[in-house]
Protein backbone atom coordinates (compact mmCIF):
# COMPACT_ATOMS: atom_id res chain seq x y z
CA UNK A 1 0.00 0.00 0.00
CA UNK A 2 1.69 3.40 -1.19
CA UNK A 3 1.42 6.99 0.92
CA UNK A 4 -1.98 7.58 -1.19
CA UNK A 5 -3.49 4.46 -0.50
CA UNK A 6 -2.67 4.68 3.05
CA UNK A 7 -3.91 7.98 3.49
CA UNK A 8 -7.41 6.84 1.64
CA UNK A 9 -7.80 3.94 3.72
CA UNK A 10 -7.20 6.25 6.85
CA UNK A 11 -9.73 8.68 5.82
CA UNK A 12 -12.80 5.20 4.96
CA UNK A 13 -11.41 4.31 8.46
CA UNK A 14 -12.32 7.49 10.06
CA UNK A 15 -15.86 7.72 8.34
CA UNK A 16 -16.71 4.19 9.13
CA UNK A 17 -15.40 3.80 13.05
CA UNK A 18 -17.06 7.33 13.50
CA UNK A 19 -20.52 6.44 11.99
CA UNK A 20 -20.38 3.00 14.34
CA UNK A 21 -19.96 4.55 17.51
CA UNK A 22 -22.29 7.82 16.72
CA UNK A 23 -24.85 5.56 15.68
CA UNK A 24 -24.85 3.71 19.42
CA UNK A 25 -24.64 7.29 20.77
CA UNK A 26 -27.93 8.00 19.11
CA UNK A 27 -29.76 4.98 19.36
CA UNK A 28 -29.10 5.34 23.25
CA UNK A 29 -30.36 9.05 23.51
CA UNK A 30 -33.18 7.72 21.59
CA UNK A 31 -33.96 5.48 24.18
CA UNK A 32 -33.31 7.55 26.74
CA UNK A 33 -29.95 7.25 28.19
CA UNK A 34 -28.32 10.14 28.00
CA UNK A 35 -25.12 9.07 29.02
CA UNK A 36 -22.67 9.34 26.07
CA UNK A 37 -23.97 12.68 25.05
CA UNK A 38 -23.31 13.93 28.48
CA UNK A 39 -19.59 12.34 27.87
CA UNK A 40 -19.20 14.21 24.24
CA UNK A 41 -20.00 10.88 22.55
CA UNK A 42 -23.04 12.18 20.10
CA UNK A 43 -20.74 13.66 17.81
CA UNK A 44 -19.25 13.08 14.13
CA UNK A 45 -15.59 14.27 15.80
CA UNK A 46 -13.63 11.06 15.23
CA UNK A 47 -11.34 12.14 17.61
CA UNK A 48 -13.78 11.31 20.28
CA UNK A 49 -14.36 7.48 18.89
CA UNK A 50 -11.12 6.49 17.81
CA UNK A 51 -9.45 3.30 20.78
CA UNK A 52 -5.56 3.55 19.50
CA UNK A 53 -5.50 -0.18 19.42
CA UNK A 54 -8.51 -1.02 17.77
CA UNK A 55 -7.46 1.43 15.41
CA UNK A 56 -4.22 0.40 14.89
CA UNK A 57 -5.32 -3.48 14.57
CA UNK A 58 -7.70 -2.39 11.86
CA UNK A 59 -4.98 -0.66 10.23
CA UNK A 60 -2.80 -3.90 10.32
CA UNK A 61 -5.41 -6.23 8.75
CA UNK A 62 -7.60 -3.85 7.46
CA UNK A 63 -10.75 -6.72 8.10
CA UNK A 64 -10.98 -6.18 11.73
CA UNK A 65 -10.95 -3.41 14.32
CA UNK A 66 -13.14 -1.10 17.12
CA UNK A 67 -13.29 1.96 18.33
CA UNK A 68 -14.14 3.11 21.89
CA UNK A 69 -16.83 1.64 23.55
CA UNK A 70 -19.64 4.35 23.85
CA UNK A 71 -20.87 4.53 27.60
CA UNK A 72 -24.17 3.32 27.89
CA UNK A 73 -26.50 3.14 31.61
CA UNK A 74 -29.01 0.69 30.85
CA UNK A 75 -30.84 2.22 34.05
CA UNK A 76 -31.95 4.66 31.90
CA UNK A 77 -33.71 2.62 29.42
CA UNK A 78 -37.35 0.79 30.35
CA UNK A 79 -36.18 -2.21 29.10
CA UNK A 80 -32.52 -3.02 29.37
CA UNK A 81 -31.67 -5.98 28.25
CA UNK A 82 -33.66 -5.11 24.96
CA UNK A 83 -32.33 -1.59 24.33
CA UNK A 84 -28.86 -2.51 25.28
CA UNK A 85 -29.10 -5.12 22.33
CA UNK A 86 -30.74 -2.27 19.93
CA UNK A 87 -28.09 -0.22 20.91
CA UNK A 88 -25.49 -2.38 20.40
CA UNK A 89 -27.18 -3.17 16.94
CA UNK A 90 -27.27 0.28 16.10
CA UNK A 91 -23.45 0.45 15.46
CA UNK A 92 -23.10 -2.71 12.75
CA UNK A 93 -26.47 -2.11 11.16
CA UNK A 94 -24.75 1.68 10.50
CA UNK A 95 -21.97 0.42 8.96
CA UNK A 96 -24.01 -1.77 6.09
CA UNK A 97 -26.52 1.38 5.49
CA UNK A 98 -23.44 3.49 4.89
CA UNK A 99 -21.88 0.50 2.13
CA UNK A 100 -24.87 0.89 0.74
CA UNK A 101 -25.10 4.66 0.96
CA UNK A 102 -21.44 4.64 -1.06
CA UNK A 103 -22.43 2.00 -2.89
CA UNK A 104 -24.44 3.56 -5.53
CA UNK A 105 -22.18 6.97 -5.79
CA UNK A 106 -19.43 4.47 -6.48
CA UNK A 107 -21.02 2.05 -8.78
CA UNK A 108 -22.78 5.22 -10.83
CA UNK A 109 -19.24 7.23 -10.85
CA UNK A 110 -17.47 4.82 -12.15
CA UNK A 111 -19.30 3.42 -14.70
CA UNK A 112 -20.21 6.58 -16.46
CA UNK A 113 -17.65 9.00 -15.25
CA UNK A 114 -13.81 9.18 -15.94
CA UNK A 115 -10.84 11.20 -15.18
CA UNK A 116 -8.01 11.51 -13.29
CA UNK A 117 -9.35 13.70 -10.39
CA UNK A 118 -12.24 11.73 -9.97
CA UNK A 119 -10.36 8.16 -8.98
CA UNK A 120 -9.08 9.52 -5.59
CA UNK A 121 -13.14 10.11 -4.73
CA UNK A 122 -14.06 6.14 -6.22
CA UNK A 123 -11.09 4.81 -4.24
CA UNK A 124 -12.18 6.26 -0.97
CA UNK A 125 -15.59 5.26 -1.93
CA UNK A 126 -14.57 1.36 -2.42
CA UNK A 127 -12.75 1.42 0.57
CA UNK A 128 -15.56 3.10 2.78
CA UNK A 129 -17.41 0.14 1.26
CA UNK A 130 -15.50 -2.46 2.24
CA UNK A 131 -14.22 -1.61 5.19
CA UNK A 132 -17.95 -0.80 6.67
CA UNK A 133 -19.18 -4.12 5.71
CA UNK A 134 -16.02 -5.43 7.62
CA UNK A 135 -16.38 -3.45 10.41
CA UNK A 136 -19.98 -3.97 10.67
CA UNK A 137 -19.72 -8.06 10.23
CA UNK A 138 -16.46 -8.01 13.22
CA UNK A 139 -18.61 -6.23 15.39
CA UNK A 140 -21.67 -9.05 15.42
CA UNK A 141 -19.22 -11.57 16.67
CA UNK A 142 -20.29 -12.74 20.08
CA UNK A 143 -17.06 -11.81 21.95
CA UNK A 144 -16.69 -8.87 23.99
CA UNK A 145 -15.94 -5.62 23.89
CA UNK A 146 -17.85 -6.48 20.02
CA UNK A 147 -21.52 -5.69 20.15
CA UNK A 148 -22.16 -9.05 19.20
CA UNK A 149 -21.58 -10.03 22.69
CA UNK A 150 -24.65 -7.58 23.90
CA UNK A 151 -26.91 -8.43 21.58
CA UNK A 152 -26.73 -11.79 22.70
CA UNK A 153 -27.84 -10.80 26.10
CA UNK A 154 -31.27 -10.75 25.11
CA UNK A 155 -31.30 -14.54 24.83
CA UNK A 156 -29.38 -15.91 27.99
CA UNK A 157 -32.04 -16.91 30.39
CA UNK A 158 -32.42 -15.07 33.38
CA UNK A 159 -30.86 -17.92 35.69
CA UNK A 160 -27.15 -17.74 33.44
CA UNK A 161 -26.89 -13.65 33.10
CA UNK A 162 -24.84 -13.38 36.27
CA UNK A 163 -22.24 -15.83 34.14
CA UNK A 164 -23.04 -13.50 31.13
CA UNK A 165 -22.03 -10.49 32.99
CA UNK A 166 -18.86 -12.32 33.99
CA UNK A 167 -18.37 -13.08 30.51
CA UNK A 168 -18.30 -8.93 29.38
CA UNK A 169 -16.24 -8.04 31.87
CA UNK A 170 -13.41 -11.07 31.59
CA UNK A 171 -13.73 -11.72 27.74
CA UNK A 172 -12.35 -8.70 26.55
CA UNK A 173 -8.94 -9.85 27.65
CA UNK A 174 -9.03 -13.32 26.17
CA UNK A 175 -10.32 -12.15 22.94
CA UNK A 176 -7.88 -9.74 22.20
CA UNK A 177 -5.25 -12.95 23.26
CA UNK A 178 -7.39 -14.86 20.51
CA UNK A 179 -6.77 -11.86 17.73
CA UNK A 180 -2.84 -12.02 18.70
CA UNK A 181 -2.18 -15.61 18.27
CA UNK A 182 -4.81 -16.05 15.43
CA UNK A 183 -2.77 -13.07 13.48
CA UNK A 184 1.00 -14.21 14.71
CA UNK A 185 0.66 -17.93 14.60
CA UNK A 186 -2.08 -18.86 12.12
CA UNK A 187 -1.65 -15.96 10.03
CA UNK A 188 1.88 -16.96 9.46
CA UNK A 189 0.75 -20.67 8.99
CA UNK A 190 -1.85 -20.14 6.44
CA UNK A 191 -1.34 -16.72 5.03
CA UNK A 192 -4.61 -15.16 7.13
CA UNK A 193 -6.22 -15.53 10.10
CA UNK A 194 -8.88 -17.52 11.14
CA UNK A 195 -10.87 -14.52 12.04
CA UNK A 196 -9.59 -12.47 8.94
CA UNK A 197 -10.75 -15.01 6.42
CA UNK A 198 -13.96 -15.83 8.07
CA UNK A 199 -14.69 -11.61 7.88
CA UNK A 200 -13.75 -11.48 4.19
CA UNK A 201 -15.32 -13.94 3.38
CA UNK A 202 -18.15 -12.50 5.21
CA UNK A 203 -17.25 -9.21 3.01
CA UNK A 204 -17.88 -10.55 -0.03
CA UNK A 205 -20.81 -12.06 0.28
CA UNK A 206 -22.52 -9.02 1.88
CA UNK A 207 -20.70 -6.81 -0.42
CA UNK A 208 -22.23 -9.04 -3.73
CA UNK A 209 -25.58 -7.80 -2.23
CA UNK A 210 -25.22 -5.05 -1.34
CA UNK A 211 -24.58 -4.27 -4.83
CA UNK A 212 -27.42 -5.88 -6.32
CA UNK A 213 -29.18 -3.00 -5.07
CA UNK A 214 -26.87 -0.47 -6.89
Amino acid sequence: MDILQFLYFVIALLITLTVHEASHALVAYYLGDPTAKMQGRLTLNPLKHLDPIGALVLLWTRFIGWAKPVPINPAYFKSPMRDSALTALAGPFSNFLLAFVVALPWAYLGAYMTGALLKPVLTILQMIFHVSISLGIFNLLPFPPLDGSKVIGVFIPRRFQRNYQNYLAEGAKYFIVIIIVDALIVGKIRGIGFIPSIVRYLNDWVAAILLLGT
